[in-house]
């Protein structure tokens, strides 16, 4: 795992194994949680998981994740639309394969960077968060997989159901998995449990021009 700086916004980025600087990769751009504030992007433990997780599978998918050294995401939310932007465009990125995963106060992000760059994302995985339902439409061409915890002592589950039936009412492509007995930790199975990665990498964007 590399930690980087892209303008004002730390991050990690780790390569696939067997990695060829020839060829173009599929990316996850991981946002992280609260727990993941401060100012060390070694903070951003999940991500470690993901890279480990599909170097262990032989997933040749690269794994991004940006560092929010605010508050919350939405204090600095148009640096990170930049970082994304940017990132889609990196050295040995397929633009048609990125995709978003988010936990918590990342999940939340995920869901609103859903309604700004859509046009980015190919497929994305919002867990534990919520965000505007009104405005579903704006990401209705996104694929997306939603998890939430029942048991959620500190995101109510009833966001992510108000989401996802939100996007399933304006013709989005959206299922949701909740998680029995889960609290607010819903990312790990997410990932161990049901496969989230290999669903994001089946998926890219449309042919353009």
């Amino acid at each position: 795992m590399q930690h980087l700086v892209h303008n004002t916004i730390q991050y990690n980025v780790a390569l696939p194994k067997g990695f060829d600087p020839s060829e173009k990769y599929p990316l996850v751009i991981y946002v992280h949680g609260a727990g993941g504030r401060g100012h060390d992007p070694a903070n951003i433990g999940f991500s470690y998981q993901l890279a480990q997780y599909a170097e262990e599978r032989d997933l040749p998918v690269m794994v991004a994740a940006p560092l929010c050294e605010m508050d919350n995401w939405y204090m600095c939310f148009s640096e990170l639309i930049e970082f994304i932007r940017f990132a889609a465009q990196m050295d040995n990125v397929d633009p048609d394969r990125v995709y978003l995963m988010g936990a918590s106060m990342g999940g939340y992000a995920t869901w609103a960077l859903l309604m700004c760059v859509p046009e980015l994302i190919a497929a994305a995985v919002p867990i534990c968060g919520g965000g505007m339902a009104w405005n579903a439409g704006r990401m209705k061409d996104v694929p997306v997989w939603a998890f939430h915890g029942v048991d959620d002592p500190v995101v109510s589950v009833a966001e992510s159901i108000s989401m996802a039936n939100a996007l399933r009412a304006c013709g989005g492509d959206v299922k949701l998995t909740l998680l029995p007995e889960v609290g607010h930790n819903a990312w790990e199975p997410a990932l161990y449990e049901h496969g989230t990665v290999e669903w994001l990498m089946r998926h890219r964007l449309p042919r353009r021009g």
